[in-house]
């Protein structure tokens, strides 16, 4: 019995681990989704037929269509990766929550 509410609490702090670490995660994509926006904005607010793309260390003029599509790509890619992570963290957060009412009664029962 208490060898399992031992392992119940492993499992309950590996979840916690993970969810924290989804949620750095989600923060990271987040902010790259916000960048990319404000890319597209103003890329899209230009009257310029061709714009300085960044390649590696070096800048490109690039027309802004391909520039556009490509920003568009990227954030398609970011809110793809962003619900991915936010299912695996409801996962993690259901997990917890089944962890912790399994654990609180056999705590309850160990305390007295």
């Amino acid at each position: 019995m208490a060898e399992q509410i031992n392992q119940d609490r492993i499992d309950f702090e590996r979840q916690r681990n993970q969810l924290m670490q989804l949620y750095s995660q989600k923060q990271q994509l987040q902010f790259q989704d916000k960048l990319l926006k404000e890319a597209l904005e103003e890329v899209s607010k230009t009257k310029e037929e061709k714009v300085y793309k960044a390649v590696g260390n070096i800048l490109v003029l690039s027309p802004v269509k391909d520039v556009k599509k490509d920003l568009e790509t990227q954030i398609e890619a970011i809110d793809l990766r962003l619900k991915t992570v936010q299912k695996q963290e409801d996962l993690s957060i259901d997990k917890m929550n089944k962890l912790k009412s399994k654990l609180e009664p056999k705590e309850k029962e160990e305390k007295k």
